[in-house]
């Protein structure tokens, strides 16, 4: 049986911690941050988990992780 191939998008924007949550940055915060408050901006900092209802297809791009 062949091995399953990880979506390439899916591995560079998410990583599996070891409790098996899923991490992800936030966004909006690329470009066109000019008209951005600071405050926006600070907020937008950091990590987070997804949400509940997308980690059943995070799963599925990532099959080894």
């Amino acid at each position: 049986m062949p091995k399953m191939k990880t979506k390439s998008s899916a591995k560079k924007r998410f990583k599996v911690r070891a409790g098996g949550s899923i991490k992800r940055a936030s966004a909006f915060k690329r470009h066109i941050l000019t008209k951005k408050t600071t405050k926006n901006k600070r907020q937008l900092r950091g990590i987070t988990s997804i949400v509940a209802s997308d980690v059943k297809s995070v799963r599925a791009m990532l099959p080894y992780a």
